[in-house]
């Protein structure tokens, strides 16, 4: 049953700063774009974009943490801690782009396109349906654009998501780097196993981010409203 739940405590770790650095760099990069003349629905693009590059730079080495414990296929009480598979890597490998932030620009094309267009979506859409007085309708139109936002998001970056997989996880000849590069692993993969294989997890990170996006971004909007008025 513990199979289920290797590799847990690397996104336990990155949770709390991955959100907080995706909703606070979103806001700043937004101030920041208003200094310059471009249409709120660049604005917000733009904005996300730069959330999802920063974010990435955080959430990375967790990633290849967390990828490693996963693909290990030894039971769960012998697989090493958390910690110390860390240090295996950084020992190993080092903390570069072949070490503790391999699969990096992989890691950089995933979030910086979800979150451009998972906040360029909601935002956009959002001021183009009218706000619903009635403050269950209200929730509800929220949430139904924050869902679409996700889903919408989670399709588009997926092919980086594969990718990323690939990079950090096993290589399919032990001792040979297949998969290296971003751009490089995704031509492999559609020249080999067709475009569907870019595609591969579709339905449970819909499942994942679609209404986890869509909570999210409700528990920002409305949180970020308490503390301008009380605050």
């Amino acid at each position: 049953m513990f199979g289920f739940y290797k590799g847990i405590l690397p996104p336990i770790l990155a949770e709390t700063p991955k959100r907080a650095v995706k909703f606070f760099t979103f806001e700043q990069y937004k101030k920041l774009l208003g200094y310059v003349s471009l249409s709120p629905a660049w604005t917000y693009a733009i904005a996300g974009l730069g959330s999802g590059l920063t974010e990435a730079v955080v959430v990375n080495p967790f990633e290849v943490v967390k990828v490693g414990l996963q693909a290990n296929r030894k039971t769960f009480a012998e697989q090493p801690s958390t910690m110390a598979y860390a240090r295996h890597i950084i020992k190993k490998e080092g903390l570069g782009l072949q070490g503790l932030n391999k699969g990096f620009t992989a890691t950089l094309g995933r979030h910086g396109v979800f979150n451009m267009v998972y906040f360029g979506f909601y935002h956009n859409v959002k001021n183009i349906i009218p706000v619903n007085k009635d403050p269950t309708l209200e929730f509800l139109r929220k949430f139904g654009i924050g869902l679409l936002s996700g889903t919408i998001a989670s399709v588009l970056n997926i092919p980086f998501d594969v990718a990323k997989s690939r990079i950090q996880g096993p290589q399919p000849v032990p001792g040979e780097i297949k998969y290296r590069t971003c751009f490089k692993t995704m031509t492999t993969v559609y020249q080999e196993e067709g475009i569907l294989a870019l595609y591969k997890g579709l339905l449970p990170k819909i499942m994942r981010l679609g209404p986890g996006g869509a909570v999210m971004l409700l528990v920002y909007e409305y949180t970020y409203s308490w503390l301008q008025e009380n605050w």
